[in-house]
C-alpha cells in the first residue's frame, strides 16, 4: 500500500512539474502572462461555454495595455495575444510570408469538409484555392448580383412590416438571418430556400444549430485545436451533423449544373474554373477544385456568410433605432439618392458616404470576427522588441479590444458614424478597425457581405421608422466564446412610413 501511495505522489508531482514547465514558455521569453492553472492554463477564462471570451481577453488586454503583447495558454498550448496595431500591421501585411496560415480548428482529417474549406487550407494549397475563388467577388460580379439582392431585400422589408402589423416589436436577428440565407442561397447557388416566407425554414434552423455554443461543441473545438491526436484516437469527426445537410444541398445543386443548367454565380464560376484546370492543354494543371473541395466552399459560404451578415444587419438596425439623429441623417441621404437616380443602384448604395459610415461604426461596436489568428510558419523577430517567434507559435489579435479601446476611439461605446466619414478617416489609427481582417488572408466575401448589409438597411430605413422597444435598450449576448450572438434576439419597433 505504501508503495502505491508513493507512486501516486510521484505521479502527481511529476505531472505538476510538467505543467509548470509547459506554462513557463512565455515567462522564459520575457512575455508577460498571468498565472496559469495546472493543465488547463487559462481555459477557465477564455474558453468557458458560460463566459464571453472576448470580455475575458479584453480584461487582460487592459491589464497589459503598456505592453505590445501578452501570453496565455489554451491548456498547454501557448498563444501570443498581440495588442499593438503597428505589430499587427507587420504580421498581417508587411511580413505576411511568415504568417500565411491560420491556427484553424483542424484535426488533420483530409476527407472532412472542414479540412477542405478555404479557412483551413495552408501554404500553397491556400494560395491556389484563394486565387480560384477571388474572381467570384469582383466588382463586376457584385453589380450583376445587385438586382437579385434588392428583390430579396424588398421581401425582407415586406416580411418585417407584415409582422409589425401583428406586433410592432420585430425580432430583427431572425428576419435578417432569413434575408441573409435567401440572398446567399440564391446569388451563390441558385437555390430558392424562401426562408422569409416560411414559418420554420429548414435552412435557417440548420445554420443556427451549427452555431449553437453548447458545452460539448466547445469541448470538440478545444480538442481539435489543442489535442488533435486524442480527437482522432477517440474516433471524433470534424464535420458536425449540420454539415451533412448542407453537403447534400450543395451536391444536388452541382449535379443539376453539370446536367446543363448555367448561372453566372459562385457555383458556376467554380465549375468553370474546374473545367479550365482540367484542360489537358494547360501547362501545369493544379487540380485545385476536387468535388470535395468545391462542396466544402459551398458549405462554408452558406453557413458562415449567413450568420455574419445577419448579425451585421440586426446590430446596425438596433444602433440606428437607438440613435434617432443618425437614423434621420441616413434616411435623408437615401431619399436624396432616390430622387437623383429614381431607384437604389449599385454605385449609389456602395458610394453613399453616411450609409457606409453607419455600417462601419456598427461593425466597430459589434465586429463579426472577434478574433483574428495566425500561425508563425518560419522564425520571426518582432520589430522593435526582443521577442523571437518560433515556427508553430500561435498568435491571436483581439478585434473586440482594438475596436473598443478608448486610446483609439473616444467614447468607444457610443455610436458615432461621423468617425468614418471621408474627412475623419485620417484620424483613425491604422489597424484598429479590422472587422473583416486585413492583408492577403482577409475575408474573401467582404464586398458581398457589405453589399447585402447596405441594401437591407437602405430598404428598411426608407420604408419604416425604427425605435427601441422598452426593455430592449441593450442587447444581451449569448455565452458563445467565439462570436457575438444575441441571447434573446434583437427587437426593433417598426412604424411604416407614409410616402407622398
Amino acid at each position: 500500500m505504501l508503495v502505491m501511495w508513493v507512486a501516486l505522489v510521484l505521479l502527481v508531482v511529476t505531472a505538476w512539474l510538467y505543467s509548470r514547465w509547459r506554462h513557463s514558455y512565455w515567462a522564459s521569453r520575457g512575455v508577460p502572462s498571468s498565472p496559469a492553472l495546472p493543465f488547463i492554463g487559462h481555459l477557465h477564462q477564455t474558453m468557458s461555454p458560460f463566459k464571453n471570451r472576448w470580455l475575458a481577453l479584453d480584461k487582460m488586454y487592459h491589464t497589459y495595455k503598456n505592453s505590445p503583447y501578452f501570453g496565455l495558454y489554451d491548456g498547454f498550448g501557448p498563444v501570443l495575444i498581440v495588442c499593438d496595431p503597428d505589430i499587427l500591421k507587420n504580421i498581417l501585411v508587411k511580413d505576411f510570408d511568415h504568417f500565411v496560415n491560420r491556427g484553424a480548428f483542424r484535426a488533420n482529417q483530409p476527407d472532412s469538409y472542414v479540412s477542405n474549406m478555404l479557412g483551413s487550407k495552408r501554404d500553397q494549397e491556400w494560395k491556389d484555392l484563394r486565387a480560384v475563388l477571388s474572381p467570384t467577388f469582383s466588382t463586376g460580379k457584385m453589380r450583376r448580383m445587385f438586382p437579385l439582392v434588392c428583390d430579396i431585400a424588398d421581401t425582407f422589408v415586406s416580411s418585417c412590416l407584415k409582422d409589425a402589423e401583428k406586433n410592432p416589436s420585430v425580432n430583427m436577428k431572425d428576419k435578417a438571418g432569413r434575408f441573409s440565407m435567401d440572398t446567399i442561397a440564391s446569388c451563390a447557388f441558385g437555390i430558392e430556400c424562401n426562408s422569409l416566407t416560411q414559418e420554420n425554414p429548414l435552412f435557417v434552423q440548420k445554420a443556427d444549430s451549427f452555431f449553437a455554443a453548447a458545452p460539448l461543441l466547445v469541448l470538440r473545438l478545444l480538442m481539435m485545436r489543442n489535442c488533435p491526436r486524442l480527437f482522432n484516437a477517440l474516433g471524433m469527426k470534424e464535420d458536425l451533423e449540420e454539415v451533412g445537410f448542407f453537403q447534400s444541398v450543395a451536391e444536388e445543386t452541382i449535379r443539376a449544373r453539370q446536367a446543363g443548367e448555367k448561372r453566372g454565380d459562385f457555383l458556376g464560376l467554380l465549375l468553370e474554373a474546374r473545367a479550365e484546370d482540367s484542360d489537358t492543354t494547360t501547362a501545369s494543371p493544379k487540380h485545385v477544385l476536387t468535388d470535395k473541395v468545391m462542396v466544402a466552399q459551398c458549405i462554408l459560404f452558406l453557413i458562415v456568410g449567413y450568420d455574419t451578415t445577419a448579425s451585421a444587419v440586426a446590430f446596425s438596425s438596433h444602433l440606428l433605432a437607438k440613435n434617432p439623429e443618425p437614423q434621420q441623417r441616413l434616411r435623408q441621404e437615401l431619399e436624396e439618392l432616390m430622387k437623383e437616380e429614381g431607384e437604389l443602384t449599385y454605385q449609389g448604395v456602395m458610394e453613399a458616404k453616411f450609409l457606409d459610415a453607419c455600417v462601419m461604426e456598427s461593425l466597430r461596436i459589434y465586429p463579426p470576427a472577434l478574433f483574428v489568428d495566425r500561425m508563425c510558419t518560419k522564425d520571426y523577430s518582432i520589430p522593435g522588441t526582443n521577442l523571437h517567434l518560433k515556427e508553430g507559435d500561435l498568435l491571436e489579435f483581439p478585434v473586440w479590444s482594438f475596436h473598443h479601446d478608448p486610446r483609439y476611439w473616444p467614447d468607444p461605446e457610443q455610436f458615432r458614424p461621423d468617425r468614418f466619414l471621408p474627412e475623419n478617416k485620417v484620424n483613425i489609427k491604422s489597424f484598429t478597425h479590422i472587422p473583416f481582417g486585413m492583408g492577403p488572408r482577409n475575408c474573401l466575401a467582404m464586398r458581398f457581405a457589405l453589399m447585402e448589409t447596405k441594401v437591407a438597411l437602405a430598404k428598411l430605413i426608407l420604408a419604416a421608422d425604427l425605435r427601441i422597444p422598452p426593455g430592449h435598450e441593450d442587447i444581451k449576448m449569448g455565452s458563445s466564446p467565439f462570436m457575438l450572438r444575441p441571447k434573446h434576439g434583437v427587437y426593433i419597433l417598426l412604424t411604416p412610413r407614409k410616402h407622398e
